[in-house]
């Protein structure tokens, strides 16, 4: 399908950018590249509604200056695109991330393969690679995982491969969906269930759950992840700055979890937290 492309140039670029791409995912654009003065966001033409982005009220928030502009793109081959600057990526030198036109790298203890499409979790931003870290230091060993927002499924495969019993992953774009479901079968782990949806489809409960969604997702949602989970069990959160850190402790700590670590990678945070 044919896509319009939109270009923003953000101030403050990292706060305006993050609430820019949750509104921008509410009327209908499905992907999003953060650039180095703010966002390209992208959406199909078919679901393009001129008046939904004019009337988005970040744009007349005085908090932020926001500039835009836009132009049309013909359906492309996305993997082409991607291939031209995809590179594997490796982290903690036991997790290898990789596209399938990469060799295999032997040293990994974990080979993940993701095809790379437009689906948020390649590893290559800060809270994916964060997430993966802090993911390879539990035992996952016969746990029971939920994998919220799963993009392409990156975080559920590495849980798989490290011993989960099971895994779910959702995610609410039906293009996350589809490629996660690709994901899966790619890397040959069948005790992964892929779901399309939000937090409202979350109906086990789990041992370890994962959230690398944007910050005012997780303030919504983290009461209903905590619901659905088991005692002593662990939370990661990612997707929000250092600066947002006060206000998901706060939200997690009053939603009835206890906050164990962080860890920073260019102002990005990975936060974990325990039900006791």
């Amino acid at each position: 399908m044919d896509y319009i492309e939109f270009d923003f140039t953000i101030t403050p670029k990292e706060s305006g950018t993050e609430i820019l791409a949750a509104v921008l995912a509410e009327v209908g654009f499905e992907s999003f590249v953060e650039t180095d003065t703010g966002l390209l966001a992208y959406i199909p033409d078919s679901k393009y509604s001129p008046e939904a982005v004019e009337n988005l009220d970040i744009l007349q928030n005085r908090e932020f200056s926001i500039q835009f502009s836009f132009k049309s793109i013909e359906d492309r081959n996305w993997n082409a695109e991607w291939e031209k600057n995809y590179n594997p990526v490796v982290i903690a030198d036991k997790c290898c991330v990789r596209a399938p036109f990469h060799p295999k790298d032997e040293t990994c203890k974990y080979d993940i393969i993701i095809e790379p499409k437009m689906s948020f979790g390649t590893a290559h931003h800060e809270t994916t690679s964060l997430m993966i870290e802090q993911i390879m230091s539990l035992d996952l060993k016969g746990r029971i995982v939920l994998d919220m927002g799963c993009g392409t499924a990156v975080l559920a495969i590495l849980a798989s491969k490290m011993g989960a019993s099971s895994v779910t992953a959702i995610d609410n774009d039906e293009w996350a969906y589809n490629n996660s479901v690709e994901n899966v079968e790619r890397n040959c782990t069948e005790n992964i269930e892929v779901i399309m949806g939000d937090a409202g489809s979350v109906k086990e409960m789990y041992d370890v759950i994962f959230a690398n969604i944007n910050r005012n997702i997780l303030m919504h949602d983290i009461p209903e992840y905590v619901s659905h989970l088991k005692n002593s069990g662990i939370i990661l959160l990612s997707g929000f700055y250092e600066a947002d850190m006060p206000l998901i402790i706060d939200k997690a700590e009053t939603s009835g979890i206890n906050f164990l670590s962080s860890s920073v990678k260019n102002n990005w945070v990975v936060l974990k937290f325990i039900k006791q």
